[in-house]
């Protein structure tokens, strides 16, 4: 009996944590981190929507900005993600990245930016992303 117990909650388990699910957001419900976000560094952009993202323990918030701007936000309501068909704003990207970029890519701009554990990653409007530590050190081209 204690077997059938122990299997049924594992399966509950697995099902509900397996489980995504999209739920979009009133203005009301918003994050006031996630609004104070963009009003910093978006002043010109308003929000279309936000999508709260829930994938078994994982929460995110995916945000649409006029001017098909993306950003994505994680449970601590931190950014880890933009991408924009036009230049982002130097305020949203690391000052050593930021400064790497200017001086190795005079010709270019930074379009996309993402944070994972242990990276940070850029694109390139040539569309070269470029691999740096968390600290903003330099590692890799990706072509």
């Amino acid at each position: 009996m204690k077997k059938i117990i122990t299997a049924t909650l594992f399966i509950a388990f697995i099902g509900l944590t397996s489980c995504e699910k999209e739920t979009i957001l009133k203005p009301n419900e918003i994050q006031s981190e996630i609004s104070t976000y963009v009003t910093t560094h978006f002043p010109n952009h308003k929000i279309l929507y936000v999508v709260k993202d829930v994938d078994g323990l994982k929460r995110t918030y995916d945000v649409l900005l006029e001017n098909n701007i993306s950003l994505e936000f994680n449970r601590k309501n931190e950014i880890i993600g933009i991408e924009a068909h036009t230049q982002l704003p130097e305020s949203v990207i690391p000052p050593k990245i930021n400064d790497y970029v200017k001086v190795n890519f005079v010709s270019n701009f930074i379009t996309q930016w993402e944070l994972d554990d242990r990276h940070q990653k850029v694109g390139l409007n040539n569309d070269i992303d470029l691999k740096f530590k968390r600290n903003g050190d330099f590692i890799k081209i990706d072509l």
